[in-house]
């Protein structure tokens, strides 16, 4: 575990080149983040002096991979070699590295179509992020948000077209959207890996970042709304639309109402985009303060938290939607398939009634 303040402390004592403002800036950027004390960052910065050497990210990534892999078997009863997919970074033609938050739903989506042409089948699907091998150095303030905001996480996911398993499966997934702005220069662009001047690597994000989101997001929305708003708001959002083409920027935009046709979201932060009140984005922001931005498996933790209170019942329709480098929003809509027991163990098992 990492507090925030022993974050800062480490970076001052290993960070010798970094000017007083700029550390300054981090701790400012870490007390605004929503992170809280109890995050977690690889034994690889705890070294003196840290030691950021492939085999320790080797090390990082088995210590997640393994412990997911193996509490999931364990949970499902599943043998390992009972699986035929595995959905994970460099596997086969599909490559989902570098996609960053947004990866762990696009990864669930090709396994569930890889599923529909291998009849009887399981995969396992494994979302992590390796913070070892991206932890930036310089002084390039664009570049040092990652060190702020990412931590340690791993998730992994069985799936299974079996009907066998239809029993103790608890979702079914009902809808997945991806959209991709990619074809944009400045989307491409807005979240990146490059050297900054003085040679050291890490990720960036432009002054477009907000705007290519917000482009990427609607784009999501729209495609998705065809599938799962009710008519009554499908009709609202047309007539809005009619009253802006004949009455210009007099009329503003009507923003659906999308939890009239779901029960939980689990996201990052877009409460102002879709209306979303504080109750729909507790997990999501507890998940961010315990576990801190753990990339694409953040929404596997958010659906964990739900879990752990007792909020999914049989039938409730949860959709998570994450974001990523490219620039990506990808959205998964789940429908549960029977109520899932407060009892059952995860990962917030043992703290869960800490939280509101």
């Amino acid at each position: 575990m990492w507090s925030k303040e022993l974050v800062i402390e480490r970076a001052r004592q290993t960070c010798t080149n970094l000017p007083e403002e700029t550390l300054v800036f981090m701790e400012k950027l870490s007390e605004k983040s929503g992170l809280g004390p109890s995050t977690y960052l690889p034994e690889a910065f705890r070294r003196d002096p840290p030691n950021e050497c492939l085999e320790e990210a080797k090390k990082e990534s088995e210590m997640v991979i393994f412990g997911a892999v193996d509490g999931l078997l364990a949970k499902t009863g599943v043998k390992g070699e009972d699986t035929w997919i595995a959905v994970i970074d460099k596997v086969a033609s599909y490559n989902l590295s570098g996609m960053g938050c947004s990866a762990g739903l696009a990864a669930v989506d090709l396994a569930r179509q890889l599923l529909q042409n291998f009849l009887c089948s399981g995969g396992k699907q494994l979302s992590t992020e390796n913070i070892t091998g991206n932890c930036c150095l310089g002084e390039d303030r664009s570049m040092i948000l990652i060190n702020c905001f990412f931590r340690v996480g791993g998730a992994a996911i069985l799936l299974s077209n079996k009907p066998s398993d239809s029993h103790v499966a608890k979702y079914q997934v009902i809808h997945a959207v991806r959209p991709n702005t990619a074809a944009s220069d400045s989307s491409y662009n807005c979240v990146t890996r490059l050297e900054d001047s003085q040679g050291l690597l890490g990720i960036t994000t432009t002054k477009d970042l907000i705007q290519e989101a917000i482009k990427t997001i609607e784009a999501n929305l729209t495609t998705l709304g065809h599938s799962v708003l009710p008519i009554s708001e499908k009709i609202q959002f047309i007539a809005k639309y009619i009253a802006m083409h004949f009455r210009g920027a007099k009329v503003k935009p009507y923003v659906p109402n999308f939890m009239k046709a779901i029960d939980h979201v689990i996201t990052h932060d877009v409460e102002k985009n879709l209306k979303l009140s504080k109750t729909d984005m507790e997990a999501s922001r507890m998940t961010l303060y315990r576990f801190g931005n753990t990339a694409s498996s953040s929404v596997w933790y958010g659906l964990a938290y739900a879990k752990a209170k007792g909020r999914i019942k049989k039938g409730g329709r949860v959709w998570q939607i994450s974001f990523g480098s490219g620039f990506k929003c990808n959205s998964l809509i789940m429908k549960a398939t029977r109520a899932v027991d407060r009892e059952e163990k995860n990962r917030w098992s043992g703290e869960i009634d800490e939280f509101p």
